[in-house]
């Protein structure tokens, strides 16, 4: 017969067995668990954002197998929201080449300018907060969305990480 006093100790460790039920990329979960995530697909801006309410939207981050599609991280800025997150925008140089994840999708972009992206009025802007990057090839920036009918930008401010630029920082400014 199970006493009371360990019932009651076993009710919280029964149900915490169902609290890893968030799939949101980086979440530890176990391999064996898991299949490998697959990268999300690359579409333009036009076909990916198409039939969406545009209220709805928001960036996304990417998973390592996004970054693995677009070529890996090495060459390339990371824009990240938090220092050890996941990226949400990914570029060669803030006068090169972009791709955001927005509704499940990888969406390439090309600069206008210096800082500003854009696709099928689709835009992105890169605004560096500080002028130096640190020691770790990272800096304070924001990412300020503009998607095409929208009455609103949506801003991020977060860090742009270029430490896989190596010896390249000097072309964003650092």
């Amino acid at each position: 017969m199970i006493r009371t006093p360990l019932l009651l100790a076993l009710v919280p460790v029964l149900m915490l067995g169902a609290c890893n039920r968030n799939t949101a990329p980086g979440n530890d979960r176990e391999a064996q668990i898991d299949a490998a995530p697959t990268p999300a697909p690359v579409m333009p801006a036009a076909q990916a954002l198409s039939g969406i309410a545009t209220e709805a939207i928001a960036v996304e981050t990417m998973t390592d197998a996004d970054l693995a599609a677009l070529g890996g991280p090495e060459g390339k800025c990371l824009i990240r929201l938090t220092e050890v997150g996941f990226p949400s925008f990914v570029h060669d140089g803030l006068d090169g080449t972009g791709v955001i994840k927005l509704n499940g999708k990888l969406i390439p972009l090309t600069a206008e300018r210096a800082g500003m992206f854009s696709s099928d009025g689709l835009r992105v802007a890169i605004r560096p907060v500080e002028r130096d990057f640190g020691s770790d090839g990272m800096r304070e920036a924001e990412m300020i969305l503009m998607l095409p009918g929208a009455s609103d930008e949506h801003g991020y401010r977060g860090y742009e990480d270029c430490a896989h630029r190596a010896g390249r920082l000097e072309d964003e400014g650092g």
